[in-house]
């Protein structure tokens, strides 16, 4: 049972506490009477008056100081003190040293206070066995500031149905998540690595520890990539995280061929594979969709301990299997690469091969509808074109800007300037960089017809771009024909929800820059 105090904002004690906490006064009351009738046969003895002591709360306007604000934070004369930060770096590794005489002097407030006692056995009043057999880590807690922290914790240790054990097992958390989520509690640090931040969020969604969820979220997602994509989109769904789950669909539906050829992918569970090949807006061909599925099952199999047999491979895809759109492939994809596979069975192979070529086409268990994919927008950043007699030309020479945007996109290629000069082949390698390194080139040749238009130059895979970061686009183009090119340049430019800012690059060398030149389009999934 609980008892409410007179002010609201005084914390809510137990009644057991508030019990001993009287019998405490009345012991007080009892020793001051006594104290003060020994006080009263001195003072008749030797005729002193009285001497009266009486607690006064003082009332004032002004605001309340933290300790942090009256006595600054200085470090000890002594050069081998220990640091709040020495005693993180030992309780990680539970060397449990004693502090030093006096330690609580050194820290001017609560929370450095607390910091001391994560994974210290000082003053520990119950113990957690963390991990799972064979990996267990025995780790010290303190009731009071786990209860503070975690409302799972306050039920475990105050709620009606607490129960008094001095040490409690957990063999669903990894002792690293544990140990975050421990030095979140206590020091009020989150301190994330990429290998344990799931376990983390497991352990923060477990106890209630709403902050330390939405900063494991937040990791999660500026880390989110083609080759960890599936497996974040498969745990996001466990942990009922929409947000994140809509970051990894973004992901996937546009780098769909780098996520399905990724290892994670092999890792997702079942219903995750099947939202997966369910998904309109997928940008993959049909065949890559179809050889992640074997891989997939290839591993499943292996988790199953079932023999790597078709037979088995075709068991544990189930009715997935009819969600790979395969009359959808090229015909070459599908005669070179399914049908070859021994995956489908006699007579499927035979109709879908009647699919492609038959007038009167049989009816099939497979979709046979093609994937919507995604639409590509197109930024284009100046406002008209021109060309001359002497502009624009090519010797091998590097045209370049640089972009940036304010919201994550997948730049999918360029949109390049043709001959001015009727019709005409070029060659063009385009890439894209962020602060020097590489992150996507291609080698390709495109056919202008001598218009104004501009041509698409393709990467092969849409390259992930993150907000507020500048990036550099680059194309060398080789071609004998001028061509036409950019004026009246935009420094920034607003491109459905997405805002494209641009500025000169130093490493374009034939006169491309913010207001005319080349490179006039970005292409990109948003």
């Amino acid at each position: 049972m609980y008892s409410e105090s007179a002010s609201g904002s005084d914390i809510l004690l137990p009644e057991t506490v508030k019990n001993r906490s009287k019998k405490n006064s009345k012991k007080t009351n009892t020793s001051s009477s006594s104290s003060s009738s020994n006080s009263n046969s001195n003072s008749n003895s030797s005729k002193l008056p009285p001497v009266c002591y009486e607690i006064i709360t003082l009332k004032t306007k002004k605001k309340k100081k933290m300790a942090a604000d009256i006595f600054p934070r200085k470090k000890p004369a002594n050069s081998s003190s220990t640091t709040v930060q020495q005693y993180h770096q030992q309780n990680l590794s539970n060397n449990n040293l004693i502090p030093a005489p006096n330690w609580q002097g050194l820290y001017p407030t609560i929370r450095e206070r607390n910091a001391v006692m994560f994974n210290n056995d000082l003053m520990a009043d119950v113990h957690f066995v963390v991990g799972p057999p064979g990996g267990t880590q025995r780790l010290p807690g303190h009731k009071y500031v786990l209860a503070v922290g975690s409302s799972v914790f306050h039920a475990m240790f105050y709620g009606e149905l607490a129960e008094d054990k001095d040490e409690i097992r957990i063999p669903d958390v990894e002792p690293a998540a544990f140990l975050a989520m421990l030095k979140y509690i206590y020091c009020d640090e989150i301190d994330l690595a990429a290998d344990t931040v799931l376990a983390t969020l497991y352990a923060a969604k477990k106890y209630i520890v709403p902050h330390l969820a939405r900063a494991c979220v937040n990791f999660l997602e500026t880390s989110l990539s083609a080759k960890n994509a599936c497996v974040l989109l498969s745990q996001s769904c466990l942990f009922e995280e929409p947000d994140l789950t809509q970051r990894c669909w973004e992901v996937i539906d546009a780098q769909a061929e780098l996520a399905l050829k990724s290892e994670g992918f092999c890792d997702i569970d079942f219903q995750t594979l099947e939202s997966i090949l369910r998904r309109e807006t997928l940008n993959a061909k049909e065949i890559v969709v179809f050889e992640a599925a074997l891989n997939w099952a290839e591993v499943e199999c292996q988790r199953q301990e079932l023999a790597l047999s078709i037979e088995n491979k075709r068991k544990v895809l189930g009715k997935a299997l009819y969600l790979i759109r395969i009359p959808t492939m090229a015909l070459d994809d599908f005669a070179n690469g399914a049908a070859q596979s021994g995956v489908l069975t006699l007579n499927e192979t035979n109709d879908i091969f009647l699919w492609y070529t038959a007038a009167k086409k049989p009816e099939l268990q497979f979709v046979s509808k093609a994937r919507k994919g995604l639409v590509p927008q197109r930024c284009h950043r100046f406002q008209s074109c021109a060309y001359r007699s002497n502009q624009w030309r090519y010797r091998g020479r590097c045209d370049s800007i640089q972009f940036a945007v304010d919201k994550r996109v997948f730049i999918a290629g360029f949109g390049l300037y043709g001959s001015s000069c009727g019709s005409a082949e070029y060659s063009a390698k385009i890439e894209l960089k962020r602060q020097g390194v590489v992150l996507g080139q291609n080698l390709s040749k495109y056919f202008s017809d001598g218009s104004s238009n501009t041509f698409p130059v393709w990467f092969e895979y849409p390259v992930q771009i993150e907000p507020d970061t500048f990036y550099t686009a680059s194309v060398i183009l080789d071609g004998n024909e001028l061509s036409y090119f950019g004026q009246e340049g935009m420094t920034e430019v607003q491109c459905g929800k997405v805002t494209v800012q641009f500025q000169c690059s130093s490493d374009s060398t034939n006169g491309t820059g913010v207001q005319g030149g080349q490179i006039p389009e970005l292409i990109f999934y948003a």
